[in-house]
């Protein structure tokens, strides 16, 4: 086999051969790595878990809460060929443990600070033969590192590469049990070429906290790897740290959510601190506001602000920069290099500046969901990945992302975001809040539905359904047009930490007002 299709050989091996004494990764500020080393480190590790029993194929569950045990042992497994199954430390135990039963692991490795959780957990699958602790010995369990300080540090026999399964990432599984996702050495490769889309230089550094286990891992570790970065991993990347950590490493490339930088420059800690090294921001996950965006250049003018798009079955598919003006600021950018998007109409056509859903295609898509077909052949069409988003693509390819289907409503066709009728109703004399919902249609084809909106007046105000109706008629066009308007004293919420109203439930709102329509 060509090692070169070998992931961690691919993103570690050669990069150690072509820079080997080059810097590659310093932790928490206490040890520093050059490639040649961390590549080193890895063989050791790989050896030692190959003592360990641990072979290629095989389904290892790994927990682990301390960022250089995830980079040293997903790197090593994956030159193994041993395919990494990789658990969020966040996951209560009884989700733990139906993952793991669920994926049919034989062996697990954790590090120290999980040792209660393992304690818990350990007793319920049977199907685990092989314990191993990562920082010390464990009860009943193989001490990795005490194999590790007596083993080689040559190139281990690489056991998988290419199209082979190289690791189960999971979905966030707010419904259900998390969805294992499989991707390929492969397709956790093309991930690594985010950089390729984004400006570096020799001397960049990406700075990053702990979640980089599961698809944090391809999408964040992967990419400083194989671009020769130097990588700076920290255990917490919050606001406090991030000022600590980004002077004295120098970083030059982080990734966050828009509302770390809320929180981040919301106060005056940031006052005074040197953040002039950072020359690219990337953003995702959340929309940007423009006041956001504005208070972000002021305070770090010399960074480039970039958004992207992706999933976990897809990551990183579009990226563009949103504070040049080269795009819209509500655009995740265009498919990068070596991967597709585009957007279809309920019948499956491709369709430009109209909303339908998204489709990503690439090789660092998925292969598909662990032992759900069903599940597998509704997402994955003609070698499209279909998630269930929604969104615009203009005609010179920038995708703007409007939200879940789930959330939408399919009307004449077309598709809509409920937020688009609820700002016209809004906008409206007399209404305080508006909430519209899809309702299926009488008679009609399975998918169609026909629009309910409810509104709650003003304080002293007084509305009148059909008066709202007509007047939304002749500011929406007809596939946004409420088929019935409701007038209610208040519509439901969830209720946020502080008491007060949360996100609006269009659920409830289905469901106490269909039987009018």
């Amino acid at each position: 086999m060509n090692p070169y299709g070998n992931y961690a050989y691919a993103v570690l091996t050669a990069t150690a051969l072509r820079i080997p004494d080059k810097v590659a990764l310093t932790y928490c500020g206490e040890r520093s790595f050059t490639y040649e080393e961390l590549n080193r480190l890895v063989n050791r590790r790989a050896h030692a878990l190959a003592e360990a029993g641990i072979a290629p194929g095989q389904r290892v569950a790994a927990l682990l809460n301390e960022t250089l045990n995830v980079a040293e042992v997903y790197l090593a497994q994956a030159k193994l060929g041993a395919v990494t199954a990789a658990l969020n430390p966040y996951w209560p135990v009884e989700t733990l443990q139906q993952v793991v039963a669920h994926s049919e692991c034989t062996a697990f490795v954790y590090d120290s600070t999980v040792e209660d959780t393992i304690k818990a957990i350990r007793p319920s699958l049977p199907a685990v033969t092989t314990w191993i602790k990562v920082g010390g010995p464990g009860d009943d369990a193989v001490d990795l590192d005490a194999l590790t300080a007596n083993a080689l540090d040559g190139e281990p026999p690489l056991g998988a590469g290419y199209d082979d399964v190289l690791a189960l990432y999971y979905t966030s599984g707010t419904t259900g049990l998390p969805k294992a996702v499989l991707h390929s050495h492969a397709s956790a490769l093309a991930t690594s070429q985010i950089w390729l889309d984004v400006p570096r230089t020799p001397d960049s550094v990406l700075g990053t906290g702990a979640i980089i286990w599961g698809i944090g891992f391809p999408a964040l570790v992967g990419p400083a790897l194989y671009a020769g970065m130097r990588l700076v991993l920290e255990q917490d990347w919050g606001p406090s740290n991030f000022l600590r950590v980004v002077p004295r490493e120098k970083v030059t490339h982080v990734s966050q959510i828009p509302s770390f930088y809320s929180a981040l420059l919301a106060g005056d800690e940031h006052e005074g601190v040197d953040l002039s090294s950072i020359r690219v921001i990337m953003l995702g996950g959340e929309p940007l506001p423009a006041a956001l965006l504005a208070r972000m250049k002021e305070r770090l003018p010399d960074a480039g602000v970039y958004c992207y798009y992706g999933q976990t079955e897809a990551p990183y598919s579009c990226v563009g920069r949103v504070d040049d003006g080269s795009q819209d600021l509500h655009s995740s950018g265009r498919a990068r290099m070596t991967a597709a998007m585009r957007i279809t109409d309920p019948e499956g056509n491709r369709v430009v500046g109209q909303v339908g859903e998204i489709n990503l295609a690439g090789p660092h898509r998925m292969l598909g969901y662990d032992k759900l077909p069903d599940k597998t052949a509704e997402v994955l069409r003609d070698g499209w990945y279909v998630g269930g988003d929604l969104g615009i693509a203009d005609e010179n390819g920038y995708l703007t992302v409007l939200g879940r289907r789930e959330d939408s409503i399919l009307k004449g066709g077309q598709w809509t975001q409920p937020a688009h009728i609820e700002e016209a109703a809004v906008a409206l004399d007399g209404v305080a809040e508006a909430g519209a919902v899809g309702v299926p249609g009488h008679g009609e084809t399975a998918v169609e539905q026909r629009i309910l909106l409810a509104v709650v007046p003003r304080a002293g105000a007084s509305l009148d359904p059909e008066k709202i109706a007509a007047r939304l008629a002749d500011a929406l066009p007809a596939h946004q047009r409420p088929d019935r308007v409701v007038v209610a004293d208040e519509l439901p919420h969830t209720q946020d930490a502080s008491g007060g109203p949360g996100k609006l439930l269009r659920r409830e709102i289905r469901e106490r007002y269909q039987d009018r329509m």
